[in-house]
């Protein structure tokens, strides 16, 4: 067991994880939201990276950069296919003449044909070649393609070289489309953003820009209309759609003084609600930005392929010059023209577009699939991290348990029945703001209405005193009763939940008792993680260590610590560290964020959690469900197993065919099958990820 006093604890909690959020109110709609997504996109000149993975801040190109230029898969516009169409019709028919032997179609008539096929697909590669040039990004997929294509027509095999270009292109057309359908699973988020909102200044509505508010305005909210910032509930209570923000699809209804989150949507009648948060300072633009933040985080695996891809183009090269001039010196037979074509073919084959596309793509997939679960990833490595770990900590009251005191007992003293205690005891603590008194008063509702209250003093650490009815009534802890020396049963020392203790007029009345109850799904979540392969679940909570105890067994949780101040918190989960465990932190207080940022993995719940913890967090949970803890392992495992598919797919088939292309035995055909045919089906098997179904039957949705 670790030991809270050790003095081994990490004294820069906060400085590994932090989140940038100051272009947090700059995130621009036309950048964002699905419409963007339709513009024809490129590939990294460098690396081959995809700009959603490498480029999204609000200043980026819609396409992709090039360093020196920008090259686009083929024509901007409605019609992407409409130029590969012509290309593709062009090749058909110089191929059918060349099979029926047509007597013009020879010479110049037949290069000028093959070569207005080719430049409408092949202009844009080589022109992104020749300007990635001064930049010094030389060896790319787009000098490959150059190479292999116009060597092809070089040497007379022009049907080829056109082939090999259209394939590519199509093939770049349709790793765009997987692309963009990924963007929209999580730009998607950007819709629910309202774009005008009315507020009421001066007794007159006014409709402004949600940025041009000021915390303290009065927005009026119609029915069916989206909350547009974040404030407090004015007037009556009101019903909202969150599933927007929180996947719940059951309306949530709101009291006066109840926060409103920007996203919901108004069901029912007019509502007012008073501003309390800046449009950059919303929770939904915060999750933006997390959003915006994870697409450029790279995993491990993503690093290794973008530096492997620049090591491995111009070794390629390199070897394919080499095929081409050593077995002059070796071979008898030697025929130039054949040598150049292995190496032509060698080339095509080695383009890395299967893996520098489709392992970005797959990881962007996971943060998206995780994105409709109510589960936000704030960078690809995470979904490494999560599913590497063995240990899971997490706090107690708002992340295991509702966060909200209940009343789950009353017990009366002989003589007294249960409305009578509770209706004293009710109306005094209509006197107090305390969550404890805020409790017994939702418990006993209208019977403490209209009861006479006088002389209320409250003892701080105690309770309250005070006349009820005409009869002094205590109610508070144990210490407020022998205070007034009033003698109760030895057994409400043993009561294990916080407990509201009561005397009438110096007599003993009976207790309440308040506890905090467990989620609905928390102790599902337990199980579910259990059965997941996390080898221990911890709770640490700074509730007193009997409720803590109480809650851990009723949860199945072995190991569980109570009485904790935030500093004993990150002793602890530094202990579990030092002892080599991969540990994730669930957490939704401030006092949460420091062990937050501690652990391998922070996890925070989003919807109820704070700002602090959720900056601080790695992964948030939108929903406050703690079974999606479990969901977002799932979604982490189903990422790595579908990226290293790819890896292992675009490896095994490269290696066979360059071996056959070095050997003769391929064309420029299975060349093209090697590099697009491959690099398209790991582009729809990245794409399955979407597709996943990662709610289990009895999961929270």
């Amino acid at each position: 067991m670790p030991d809270p006093t050790s003095q081994n604890t990490n004294e820069e909690l906060h400085t590994a994880k932090q989140v940038k959020l100051e272009n947090v109110g700059a995130l621009s709609r036309e950048q964002l939201t699905p419409d963007a997504a339709t513009e024809p996109q490129g590939h990294d000149v460098a690396g081959h990276d995809h700009a959603p993975a490498e480029d999204t801040t609000p200043d980026a190109h819609a396409g992709h950069s090039h360093g020196a230029g920008d090259h686009d898969h083929g024509p901007a516009g409605d019609h992407p296919y409409l130029v590969p169409g012509i290309s593709l019709a062009l090749l058909l028919a110089g191929i059918a003449l060349n099979y029926v032997d047509v007597a013009f179609f020879t010479g110049y008539v037949r290069l000028a044909w093959y070569g207005l096929a080719f430049l409408l697909v092949g202009w844009k590669v080589i022109r992104a070649a020749i300007q990635s040039i001064p930049s010094g990004n030389i060896f790319n997929e787009f000098l490959l393609m150059s190479l292999a294509t116009l060597g092809a027509f070089a040497i007379g095999e022009y049907p080829e070289g056109v082939a090999v270009m259209l394939f590519y292109t199509v093939g770049e057309l349709f790793q765009d489309a997987a692309v963009n359908r990924a963007k929209r699973s999580i730009k998607a988020l950007l819709e629910i953003q309202a774009t005008e909102v009315t507020v009421v200044r001066e007794g007159q509505p006014l409709v402004l820009d949600p940025k041009a508010v000021q915390m303290g305005d009065i927005m009026e909210v119609k029915p069916g209309e989206k909350v547009a910032l974040d404030g407090t509930l004015n007037g009556q209570a009101a019903s909202f759609n969150t599933a927007a923000l929180t996947g719940e699809s059951a309306p949530q209804t709101k009291q006066p003084g109840e926060a409103v989150l920007a996203g919901m949507i108004n069901l029912e009648s007019l509502i007012q609600v008073t501003v309390t948060a800046a449009f950059a300072d919303t929770k939904l633009s915060k999750i933006l930005a997390m959003v915006q933040d994870a697409v450029g985080r790279k995993a491990k695996t993503q690093q290794f392929i973008t530096t492997f891809a620049r090591i491995y183009t111009p070794i390629v090269v390199g070897l394919a010059v080499l095929l081409v001039l050593v077995p002059y010196f070796v071979v008898g037979d030697y025929v130039f023209r054949d040598w150049l074509y292995r190496a032509l073919v060698f080339l095509v084959i080695s383009c890395p577009c299967a893996l520098v596309i489709s392992i970005p793509l797959g990881y962007f997939g996971g943060i998206g699939a995780a994105s409709k679960a109510g589960i936000l990833f704030k960078g690809s490595n995470f979904l490494d991290v999560l599913r590497e770990i063995d240990t899971v900590v997490m706090d107690k009251t708002g992340t295991l348990t509702q966060g909200v005191f209940a009343v789950q007992q009353v017990q009366p003293a002989p003589g007294t029945t249960p409305e009578q205690l509770l209706r004293l005891v009710g109306a005094l603590e209509t006197k107090s703001t305390h969550p404890i008194a805020k409790a017994v008063v939702t418990h006993v509702g209208a019977a403490a209405t209209g009861v006479p209250v006088e002389a209320v003093e409250e003892i701080a650490g105690h309770g309250l005193r005070g006349t009820v009815d005409g009869r002094n009534v205590l109610a508070g802890n144990t210490k407020l009763l022998a205070k007034f020396a009033v003698s109760y049963p030895a057994e409400v020392d043993q009561v294990v939940d916080s407990i509201v203790v009561a005397a009438v007029d110096g007599q003993y009345a009976g207790y309440l008792t308040v506890a905090d109850a467990p989620k609905e799904d928390a102790a599902r979540a337990v199980q579910e993680l259990k059965a997941d392969g996390i080898g221990q679940v911890v709770m640490l909570s700074g509730d007193k260590d009997s409720i803590v105890q109480r809650v851990a067994k009723e949860l199945g949780i072995t190991e569980a610590h109570g009485g904790l101040l935030p500093e004993d918190k990150a002793k602890y989960v530094q202990q579990y560290l030092s002892e080599g465990r991969k540990l994730a932190f669930v957490g939704d207080g401030v006092n949460d964020a420091p062990v937050v940022a501690l652990a391998d993995v922070g996890i925070a719940m989003g919807g109820l959690g704070s700002d602090a913890t959720i900056e601080t967090a790695d992964v948030v949970i939108q929903t406050d469900h703690p079974s999606k803890i479990a969901t977002a392992r799932r979604i982490a495992r189903a990422t790595h197993r579908v990226v290293w598919q790819n890896i292992w797919l675009a490896f095994g088939v490269k290696a066979v065919v360059l071996a056959l292309g070095a050997g003769g035995v391929a064309t420029m055909w299975e060349a093209v099958f090697a590099d697009v045919g491959v690099a398209l089906l790991a582009i729809l098997n990245a794409v399955r990820i979407q597709r996943m179904n990662f709610i289990t039957d009895n999961s929270s949705k």
